[in-house]
Formats: structure tokens, sequence, C-alpha cells
């Protein structure tokens, strides 16, 4: 990820209106979004979740009934903004629960905390989380100890379990084999086969890696592609342990509407990060974030691997430089969880949001604005 620094607005107004409190105690998340606006002066669609805590990159599962959001949870550590992402210096994990949307929120204790994985040094960035034969699966970025150029880690995805969906989980002892740089999100087709999607470029190190081979001085921010094919984020169909892979890792490639490949230079449609996978009417759909052009989007394939063809914006850019979501399907509907910076107007103090998704007819999704 490539974070750069930008001007900050501190919304001390947004925080009087966010029903600030203790965990249990949050309203519906899309009430009283007339009281706290944007900097602009426009309306958010809907308040954040939890006020207690920072919360980002939020990866919601149904497990038993109930809502789980696995998210990250950014800590100020006092590190100022660069663009290799070192001011998301996050350390652990806690869990959202709610019984319903727009339902109370229950923040879990800590369910990871990086000084208990024995093969990480830092940054315990967006994590996801399975379930199967009653136990669950938390899958997660860290950096491991290696050094590189700048004296960081290589990130490397990582796995734990637990008989409980909040925690505590108990991480293995070293990182799935073959796995490297973050935002894992696992998708578990209707067979029972499952199939981890990851991948971040810049911070997230993705073009280091060529032909599975880590340059630990490779370039951080400079594609040099912008007239080629873009880097693909990656996957890879999981052993039925659920904790390693059954085979070499594939590109999951994003078409345009010709069937050619979207280009690097591309930066509207691209892949960056964040990868999403959900089945609906025997399609599979790609979701990502492009990055520095801030859009959460969606490409449709046949498969799990793809191709998946480029179909337009899922949601618009929101306030703050990330954009990281996952989509549901809850009572019937179904639901974008995403996150903004509403509650602290700091690109690392971030905050998580939900709001419903629609689909048209033809499965096509209407594009989300998240200001009114």
């Amino acid at each position: 990820m490539r974070y750069p620094t930008l001007p900050l607005v501190i919304l001390g107004a947004c925080l009087a209106a966010c029903n600030a409190g203790t965990a249990g105690n949050q309203a519906e998340p899309e009430a009283n979004t007339s009281v706290a606006r944007a900097p602009d002066g426009r309306e958010y669609i809907s308040q954040p979740l939890v006020t207690e805590i920072f919360t980002a990159d939020p990866s919601a599962h149904v497990f038993d009934g109930k809502i789980y959001v696995y998210a990250s949870h950014d800590i100020d550590a006092g590190i100022a903004d660069d663009d290799l992402g070192n001011q998301y210096a996050m350390r652990d994990y806690r869990v959202l629960r709610m019984d319903r949307i727009g339902g109370p929120v229950t923040v879990g204790p800590v369910a990871l905390d990086v000084k208990d994985v024995p093969w990480a040094s830092q940054q315990m960035w967006a994590p996801d989380a399975a379930y199967k034969n009653g136990t669950y699966y938390l899958y997660f970025p860290a950096r491991d100890r290696t050094k590189d150029k700048n004296g960081i880690g290589a990130f490397r995805i990582g796995v734990a379990t637990s008989k409980n969906p909040m925690g505590p989980f108990t991480p293995e002892p070293n990182y799935i084999p073959g796995s490297f740089s973050m935002d894992p999100a696992v998708f578990t087709d209707a067979d029972g086969t499952s199939y981890m999607y990851f991948g971040g470029i810049w911070g997230g190190q993705l073009q280091r890696w060529k032909d599975g081979v880590y340059d630990p001085n490779g370039s951080d921010t400079d594609l040099m592609q912008d007239d080629k094919p873009a880097i693909s984020g990656k996957v890879v169909k999981m052993n039925t342990d659920m904790k390693t892979f059954a085979e070499p890792v594939r590109d999951a490639v994003i078409l345009d509407e010709k069937g050619n490949p979207i280009l690097g230079g591309d930066h509207d449609r691209r892949f960056f990060e964040a990868a999403w996978v959900f089945k609906r009417g025997g399609k599979y759909y790609y979701t990502y974030s492009t990055g520095d052009t801030h859009f959460v989007n969606y490409a449709i394939g046949d498969n799990p691997y793809g191709p998946f063809t480029f179909k337009g914006h899922i949601l618009k850019p929101v306030q703050g430089w990330t954009s990281h979501h996952s989509i549901v399907e809850w009572n019937g509907k179904w639901w974008l969880f995403y996150h903004d910076t509403q509650l602290s107007g700091k690109n690392h103090l971030r905050n998580v949001k939900v709001t419903e998704l629609k689909f048209n007819d033809d499965g096509t999704i209407p594009t989300i604005d998240p200001f009114r």
C-alpha cells in the first residue's frame, strides 16, 4: 500500500455526533447521518459501527446466524506517513459481533497479538476468517523477520485457529508455505472447496515478487509498466486442512470489455489490493480496491480462478486514502462493509461502516456514493 502524506482535518464535531461510548451501545449505523458531515459539508450515508476503537479493512462473515467482522485494529504509533505504510502499525485484532445489521455491536477482546506469532515482526494488516468442521480460521498478513534495504521484513500470510469465532486464536508456528504479500481473503464455493485471494502492490510488496521469487531490494512504488498488463492479485486453492496451499499460486487476471488484460496505467480499473470474492447467480464476483484512485471495483467470471471481466465501480472514493471492503449476504439482502476516516480525519485511524448493496436485474451493481 502507498499512503502519501496528505493535509489532515480533525473532525471534532464528528466525534460528538457519533454516539461515542462503550461496546454494545451502537445505534442504527444509518441513523443520524444529518448530524455528522465531512469537511466539505457532505453527509455520510452511514455511521461508524463502533467508536471506542479504530477499525479498518472489514471482512464480514455470517457464522451461526450472527455477523462477525474481522477488521484491522488501527492505533496511533506516532509514526509519520510514508509510502511504505509504516504508520499503519497495527499489532493485534479485535473481532466485532452483531446479531443484526443496525443492532448493537460487541467489540471482542484481543483475538490475536503479533507478539504471539513466532514468525512475525510487525504490522498485522487486513485479516479474513473462515469456518470448517467446528474450527474458525483467522488469516492475517504480517512482516516476517527478514530485512530489506529499509530494514523491514517481507509480508507473509499466517493462519491461526480457534473454537470460538471471536478467539482467542492460536497461530501456526510458521506462515503458510508459498504465501507472500498481504490482504488474504478466503472464499468457499458450494462444493466446499476454498480459495485464497491475496496481494497488494506498492507497500504490499506484490511488485517485488516475480515468478514467485522475492527481491528484497525491489521497487516499492514505480512499477514501470503502464503499457503492459497490470500486476494481478493472486488466487490459490486451499488444502482441506485450510492451513496450506493445494497448488502453485495463480494470477487472478482482470480483462477489459474486449477481452484484453487491464493495463498497469489504467489506475481507475487495475487491481491494487483488497480482493474479496463472492458468488451470486452462478457468477463469481471478484472485487478489489484501485488504491491511488480510491475506487472499489468489481469484475465477473465463470469460475473461481477467472479471468474476470471488469464491470464497474462498487464504491466511489471515501474520506481517507485507503479503501477496503467486504460483501456478505444476510437476511435476504446484500451488505457492503467498508471504512473511512470520519472519526479521526487521519488516514491511519479509520472506522468501519456498513451499507446495503443492491443489484440490477442483469447482475450488475449500481455504484454507491459514500456521501449524500
